[in-house]
């Protein structure tokens, strides 16, 4: 069976400019965005006491986003936000003005008419950001690279938006939806990925998934935690990863949790990128196939790896099981626990820290990140169940066992 790969942040910082983005003011404002959404409603932070006590730690709670605004995701959260703050600039208003009375009005209508909104996705973001435009009255073109799931592709196509699966991967297919949107008047990309030019919305989308960490936050707070000592973040681009590490390292600069990392093996560029260790941003090519499709993409956003460079105490190179493994650990969890059912790109946390904490190969990653039995850790289970048959495949008939 293949190992965890995993290495230590000896990265050289940087000087941390990108972390004011996700200060708690900054996101206490989002959140009030988010607020106006009659779909609205803060998702269960799961206390998982009966998995902790049998993993030999003092809590895991698990961030559970498949009731995200019905969508088994969390990912509209950023498009929502994105979508909004482009409209507000174009109009010459405030994002505090953009209220969701306001933006499915007529008059607004009438202000600002349609704009069409473009992007590349392997389920979950092109669905969010499908979603907010059917909501808001405005258009939506998605590009989806080959293998995607018919499941993902038909519940995006359900939010009216035209979708197409490209014989591409995804790094690939945001540059057809860059491409497409230079040919297309009143549109714009909306991707997670920045780079060189395109920074503004990416952030936007930044600050929109840290509502999630924000409701984390307080959720801690009301069950009388002080805060998580440990936080695993998965990564695609690294854009909920930079939003979920950067707001708790503000909100605890003194004493902030420790953050660790996963992706996928097959599209592990933050690995990679720790492993060079130049400080910049390298990426993984190919197809980078994996059950873990939202996390399948090779070029880092270049905010992202910033703000993960200067904060991440490790990055994890995952092989399939690890999810696998986590999914069925979630979903037929220790009794008196609650039931989360988690998807392909959701669960790889609980895989990473059962397996860190029962498999004595990796008593070195243990030791290094600091987790023991006084430890709270925190993950984000960002997806629900998005492809029915695979997820039976792997909870049911045990596809990718971790033996």
């Amino acid at each position: 069976m293949e190992k965890m790969k995993w290495i230590d942040n000896h990265v050289p910082k940087s000087d941390d400019r990108y972390l004011s983005l996700m200060s708690h003011e900054n996101i206490s404002n989002t959140r009030e965005f988010h607020k106006s959404f009659p779909q609205y409603w803060v998702t269960p932070l799961a206390n998982l006491k009966g998995m902790a006590e049998y993993l030999g730690i003092a809590g895991l709670f698990v961030k559970d986003e498949s009731f995200r605004f019905n969508l088994n995701s969390f990912k509209a959260l950023g498009g929502t936000f994105a979508i909004a703050n482009y409209i507000a600039e174009k109009m010459g208003k405030d994002i505090t003005e953009m209220t969701y009375d306001y933006l499915t009005s007529e008059k607004f209508r009438k202000e600002f008419g349609q704009a069409t909104f473009i992007t590349a996705t392997d389920g979950n973001h092109g669905r969010g950001v499908a979603w907010a435009a059917n909501r808001l009255g405005q258009k939506c073109i998605v590009h989806m690279p080959r293998g995607s799931s018919h499941m993902r592709y038909d519940n995006i196509a359900r939010e009216g938006a035209r979708v197409t699966i490209e014989d591409a991967n995804y790094d690939e297919c945001v540059r057809i939806a860059a491409k497409e949107a230079e040919t297309i008047e009143n549109s714009v990309v909306v991707q997670d990925t920045a780079w060189e030019g395109y920074t503004k919305i990416p952030n936007w989308i930044m600050q929109g998934y840290a509502t999630m960490a924000l409701e984390a936050s307080d959720q801690f707070r009301e069950v009388a935690m002080n805060r998580p000592t440990h936080i695993f973040v998965q990564a695609g681009v690294g854009s909920m990863a930079s939003a979920v590490v950067a707001y708790f390292a503000n909100v605890y600069k003194e004493d902030p949790p420790t953050f660790v990392v996963m992706e996928p093996t097959e599209a592990a560029c933050m690995f990679k990128s720790a492993t060079i260790a130049d400080g910049e941003p390298h990426s993984c090519t190919g197809d980078m196939h994996s059950i873990m499709a939202g996390l399948c993409c090779g070029e880092p956003n270049l905010v992202s790896w910033d703000i993960l460079k200067n904060h991440a105490s490790a990055f994890i190179s995952c092989p399939e099981w690890v999810t696998a493994k986590g999914m069925r650990m979630l979903a037929t969890p220790v009794k008196g626990d609650p039931v989360v059912i988690s998807g392909e790109s959701g669960a790889v946390g609980m895989g990473v820290v059962a397996s860190i904490l029962k498999d004595e190969s990796y008593k070195d990653l243990r030791e290094h990140i600091g987790l023991d039995r006084f430890s709270q850790v925190l993950l984000f289970s960002t997806e629900g169940n998005t492809d029915r048959d695979q997820f039976r495949r792997i909870v049911w008939d045990g596809e990718y066992p971790s033996i």
